[in-house]
């Protein structure tokens, strides 16, 4: 079942390899192991996507690519994850994980007005980076772990589901 549904949304293999922004990579996207949808590479690419999406980096696109290629995981998908955190979502997105790195670090929100200057954007970032920092990653790792075990799970339900189907007809 989850098989069906993500060859539906993933986009074109075509389209990702003639992509102009990933043709650096070169021949390795011709390769038909990183199109295949299996448990193991699509849990790998849930959990590639789901962490990548947490980085507060332009390029997340690239960065998910370069490890779907290195740990041998399913292309489109970590590609797709990416986009979890879209120019919709990050703020709402980074947020949180501003406030779940105060909270790890029992730190306060501050209270003092924004002022609209060099000066005041720099001790603003100089007091929020850390836990925001922090936030982003401890957020990119739960997510990724829970992608990773959640694919895992709801595949094999999946398959067990399909055999006792079968088995009772």
């Amino acid at each position: 079942m989850p098989k069906k549904i993500l060859k539906k949304i993933t986009p074109d293999s075509e389209w990702i390899k003639n992509h102009k922004h990933l043709q650096f990579f070169g021949d390795k996207l011709h390769d038909p192991n990183f199109w295949h949808f299996n448990r193991r590479s699509i849990a790998k690419a849930f959990a590639i996507g789901l962490f990548a999406c947490w980085i507060p980096v332009p390029g997340q696109m690239l960065l998910a690519a370069s490890a779907a290629l290195f740990y041998r995981a399913n292309l489109p998908v970590s590609l797709m994850l990416v986009w979890v955190s879209n120019p919709i979502t990050i703020p709402p997105l980074f947020y949180f994980a501003y406030r779940v790195g105060l909270l790890l670090m029992q730190g306060t929100v501050p209270t003092a007005a924004f002022d609209f200057s060099i000066d005041g954007l720099m001790s603003g970032l100089s007091n929020t980076w850390e836990p925001f920092l922090l936030g982003c990653v401890v957020l990119a790792s739960v997510s990724s772990c829970v992608g990773y075990f959640g694919i895992n799970a709801l595949w094999r339900y999946s398959v067990i589901k399909k055999w006792t189907a079968r088995k009772t007809n």
